[in-house]
């Protein structure tokens, strides 16, 4: 019996290799390459299967108004740029129970479309649905629910259904038969998202595809993955807080700067038309270490608030953590406060927290970093109805 052929596939970007190698060529990773089995392609000739086709020129293509079906969710739509663009292909990643399935089948109750809605998924029962959505009360006739994870299977319900908006939960449970590695592979995930993506654009089908995340906080598969994909959504937040924030990191149609709030609840994912207001609500007192910082996301401003505690170390290499804001930035940061400012914090352990979880990049925080650790240090509060924006120059 002839052996079966085999390739070598990483898992970060999807790179090919004959053999195993220890680093991706294509993207540098290392211990990323996993062994697969090559599907035999079909007999027929590659001559039959080519078409005639004729370029044309781009000012003769007539541009179309292009047609949003709003989620009922006005700070989803926000983030999507004004609503699900008909036909598009929409990926949304996050950490197991955040909230990503609660939050999708609200928008298969509130969504603003004339015809079914088909929920697609491969990890849990009908009952385990339906319990969800008597927990959510959601009691629409227009959700039909398929628990499948074949994609021939699905290709057909959909083409018999017509449905307008396709849900499938999860990419990583779908198999196809053409392919013979295992549900969640590389290969498997890729021809997957193809497929589905032929599909909404042939026959003009919203569709929303959930992705299981890495611990790197990646979405899992290759990285082909989100470039294959019209809209890319992050939901993040943590654990033991019960706000997420919904941030989109690429979208054809719209903005990636924009994101959208909301609160876990038992009703579920309810929106923060303000999230400032409940950010900082709870800062009555004035401790020393706590700052109001302005951030702007999107074309909104966020206030924040900043928590800095700074203790003598025990050690003899003093400690930095981070919650929200970048490590580098804030031992950068700090080399700032001594070399600059005088403040001797080379036996100082400091500790920087952002209140609600929400992860913050703007440079225009650095202001805010740098006063929150010389409160700690100095002991000494800064006012309530002081708001800090700024960015700090290392080299001034």
């Amino acid at each position: 019996m002839a052996k079966a052929k085999t390739v070598f596939v990483c898992s970060s970007c999807g790179y090919e290799s004959a053999k195993w190698l220890g680093k991706c060529p294509g993207c540098n990773e290392w211990n990323s390459f996993y062994e697969e089995k090559v599907a035999k392609e079909p007999g027929a000739s590659k001559l039959d299967k080519r078409k005639s086709v004729t370029p044309q020129s781009l000012n003769s293509v007539e541009s179309k108004k292009t047609t949003r079906i709003s989620t009922g969710i006005e700070e989803l739509n926000r983030v999507l740029g004004g609503g699900l663009v008909e036909g598009s292909l929409v990926l949304l990643g996050g950490e197991p129970g955040i909230g990503k399935s609660t939050l999708i089948l609200q928008i298969c109750d509130k969504v603003n479309v004339d015809g079914k809605v088909l929920y697609i998924s491969g990890e849990e029962s009908a009952e385990q649905i339906k319990i969800r959505a008597d927990r959510l009360k959601i009691k629409s006739e227009n959700i039909m629910f398929l628990a499948e994870t074949d994609i021939d299977l699905i290709e057909e319900a959909i083409n018999n259904m017509e449905p307008k908006l396709v849900i499938i939960d999860s990419i990583q449970t779908m198999y196809s038969d053409e392919v013979t590695s295992a549900p969640g592979s590389v290969s498997q995930v890729r021809e997957i998202t193809a497929r589905i993506m032929r599909m909404c654009k042939a026959n003009g089908v919203t569709t929303i595809i959930i992705g299981h995340v890495t611990k790197d906080g990646n979405i899992a598969g290759p990285r082909v993955l989100e470039h294959m994909v019209d809209t890319v959504l992050y939901l993040e937040g943590e654990r033991y807080f019960s706000y997420r924030v919904l941030r989109g990191v690429k979208n054809r149609f719209g903005s990636t700067n924009e994101i959208g709030m909301f609160e876990m609840q038992n009703d579920g994912m309810i929106e923060i038309d303000n999230p400032s207001s409940i950010l900082i609500s709870e800062r009555e007192d004035n401790p020393s270490g706590s700052v109001v910082v302005a951030s702007m996301e999107g074309t909104r401003c966020l206030l924040l608030e900043f928590q800095a505690l700074t203790s003598q170390t025990i050690f003899g290499l003093p400690r930095r953590t981070a919650n929200g804001v970048d490590y580098n930035r804030l031992t950068l940061l700090i080399a700032v406060l001594e070399k600059k400012a005088g403040l001797m914090l080379g036996n100082q352990d400091v500790y920087l927290n952002v209140v609600g979880g929400i992860k913050v990049n703007e440079p225009a925080v650095d202001l805010g970093i740098i006063l929150a650790a010389a409160s700690s240090f100095k002991n000494v509060s800064i006012k309530q109805d002081v708001v800090v924006i700024g960015e700090v120059r290392t080299n001034r």
